[in-house]
């Protein structure tokens, strides 16, 4: 992310609210996927199976030029759990980037990028971020 730009202008979303729902409705442009992946400092391997897309779907997805809502929703979930870590630490973006990579105690062991498939799973994420920042230990 750039210094005065946020996340979900870097990525052409709206961040909440009836737009960001018609967009996930809608789907959102490929290019929302590649905004993401550099805005991440991730490889299109490594977010591609964070929000659970093969990679034929994919190709797809980038001949057809949108996603599907369900795919919609899980790169908004990554969205959300990126801005979360980054925010946790500091605006640190490698160090968010590093954690969310890490098995973490407070997941059971699990990754916050392996738990992304389900709601219930980053909200878990998104709600040990709240707990960490308010010096909750988990």
């Amino acid at each position: 992310m750039t210094g005065s730009t946020s996340l979900w202008e870097e990525l052409g979303i709206p961040p909440r609210g009836p737009a960001l729902h018609q967009a996930l409705h809608e789907g959102l442009p490929y290019a929302t996927f590649q905004s993401l992946a550099e805005a991440a400092d991730l490889d299109r391997a490594a977010l591609r199976r964070a929000v659970a897309i093969s990679p034929a779907t994919l190709s797809r997805r980038a001949r057809q030029g949108r996603f599907s809502a369900e795919e919609s929703d899980r790169l908004f979930r990554f969205a959300q759990l990126y801005e979360a870590a980054v925010g946790l630490f500091e605006g640190d973006a490698e160090a968010a980037i590093h954690w969310i990579r890490q098995p973490v105690r407070g997941l059971g062991g699990e990754r916050p990028i392996d738990m992304l498939t389900t709601s219930a799973e980053s909200q878990a994420v998104l709600d040990l971020i709240g707990q960490l920042e308010h010096g909750v230990i988990a």
